[in-house]
Order: C-alpha cells, then structure tokens, then sequence
C-alpha cells in the first residue's frame, strides 16, 4: 500500500511540477511558430505567384488565355501550399512529438506502393486529371467530343470528368479514358452552308440575292463575325448546282449559323422567285426516241 502511495505521490509531483509544464509550454510554443512559419511562406508564395504572372503580362510577348492563367495559378499555389503543410506536419512529428519520422515514411511508401499496385486504374485517372488540367485541354463550359461523348463539360475533377450531352444526358468519364479530345469553344467556329439553286434561275442573280442577305446577318446575329462570304459553285447536280457560303463565328456557334444562315438565305430566295429545286425524272416513248433520232441525223447531214 505505501508503494501504491508513493508512486501516486510521485506522479502528482510531476504533475503539478514546473518541468512537465515548461516542456508541454515549449512544446506548444515550437508547434505555434512552425504552423505561422509555414503560412507566413504559403502566403509570401501566393503573392509572388500573383506579382509573377502579372510581370508576364507586360513584359513577355507570350500571351495565355484566362481560364488557363487561372488554372496555373491555382495549381501552383495548392501544390506549394500542400508541400509546405506537410514538411509542416513532419517537422512537428519529429522535432516536438518525438515520433521516428524515418520509419513512419518507410511504411507509409511501403503502404503506398501496394495499394499503387491494387489500384493502377485510379492512379491513371489521377494523373490524367492532373495533365488535363495542366495542359488546358479544356475547361468547365466548353463544348467538346471525347471519349465517344459530345456535350457540354459541367465538371473537371482529378478522377473524372462530367460532360452534358445536349439531349440531357449527364455522362462521367474516367479520366483516364481520354485519350483525344476534340474542343469546338477554344477557336471560332466556321459555318459552312450549301444552297441549292435550280438550273432554270441565273448564277449571278442568286449570288447578288445572297451576297445581300449576308450583309445583313452580322447585326441581326451576334455571334455570327464578319459578312459571309460566297465561295462559288460547289457542285453541279442533277436538278441543280450548289452554291457554298461560309462565315466566321464565336467558338461553339457554328452550328446555330448555319441554321439561320440558311433560313435567312432560303426565305429572301424565295421570295425573288427562286424556288427550292426538285428531283427530276425525264421519261421518253418509243415515238420520241425515233423523233430524237431523226433530228440528230437530220443535225449530221
């Protein structure tokens, strides 16, 4: 019993005695000024991240979309922030809690390698993820085919991306299924319309219809750039010849350019007395072949 006594006596001694107190107080203290070192050196870093790119601005001839100068700043600055936080959480592992640092890691990238092994197709779409988004080879709203999909991109993830098919279909793509990417919003557009014209009417009198609707669409239009341009006559058919007509237009608008290209231009066609050509089919008897005949002869004498 007075054993018992005496180490509970000892141990209320430490306790309630200065050196326990002093080295927790130290302890603390050292924890304290390692995280305000470490978010003092994240937040230097984000404002010399900032006052970098905007010295690339002005000085360098080399000019970067927005959306992608967003993006390398983000993932600049979250990469220094996750590196400095950790050499953060290390430094209070070791230099203050006393753990065996070394044999932590050892396991930790034993741990890691074996689950690398279990998981090679979560691995790939990580790293996809991250070059999709270090490349810019798209971003949230553009208008894309990938992966079999087309749609509209509603998210960019570091394990998946979610495109919106225009029918309304969400479709979530690994990343690492991206392979080729085909992106319709980072470039204008080109709306190529084909307008077919019957044989009856005259070349220069649909090109002069047309090259006067074109110059009106540009401000009914927004997206539609510039006056489209007559390329001439595409192909001779067999009840008509073709006439091509091209435009510039915002990234993504090709498509509704073309359709109101060709309402505009059909309407005013019609209303000049240019019908929509129809397929025709010539039928002859046997007393119209002779008839033919005979006047082909007569045309040879």
């Amino acid at each position: 019993m007075e054993t018992i006594t005496n180490q509970f006596t000892s141990l209320w001694d430490y306790l309630t005695g200065p050196e326990l107190w002093i080295m927790i107080g130290t302890g603390i203290l050292r924890i304290i000024l390692i995280l305000v070192l470490a978010v003092t050196i994240v937040k230097v870093t984000r404002k010399l991240v900032n006052r970098l790119f905007s010295n690339r601005e002005k000085g360098s001839r080399i000019r970067i979309t927005e959306r992608r100068e967003n993006t390398l700043k983000k993932l600049i600055k979250n990469v220094v922030a996750y590196v400095v936080y950790f050499i953060a959480f290390i430094m209070i592992l070791d230099n203050v809690l006393g753990f065996q640092v070394g044999a932590l890691l050892a396991g930790a990238g034993v741990a890691g390698l074996a689950i690398g092994f279990g998981a090679q197709n979560l691995v790939r779409d990580v790293i996809s993820g991250f070059f999709i988004i270090f490349e810019d080879q798209f971003s949230v709203g553009d208008y894309v085919a990938v992966a079999g999909v087309e749609g509209t991109v509603e998210e960019i993830g570091l394990r998946t991306t979610k495109v919106l098919s225009w029918t309304g279909e969400m479709n979530v793509l690994p990343n690492g299924n991206v392979t080729q990417v085909t992106n319709y919003s980072t470039h204008n557009g080109l709306s190529l319309v084909d307008i077919n014209i019957p044989y009856e009417s005259n070349v220069e009198d649909a090109e002069r219809i047309i090259n006067e609707v074109a110059a009106t669409l540009p401000g009914k239009y927004e997206f539609i750039l510039g006056t489209p341009e007559i390329i001439g006559v595409q192909n001779l058919e067999v009840s008509h010849f073709v006439i091509r007509v091209i435009a510039d237009t915002l990234p993504g608008f090709q498509w509704a350019g073309e359709r109101n290209i060709r309402k505009e231009m059909q309407d005013q066609l019609y209303k000049e007395g240019i019908q929509i050509p129809a397929p025709r089919v010539v039928m002859y008897n046997r007393s119209d072949r002779e008839t033919i005949t005979e006047q082909n002869r007569e045309r040879e004498q």
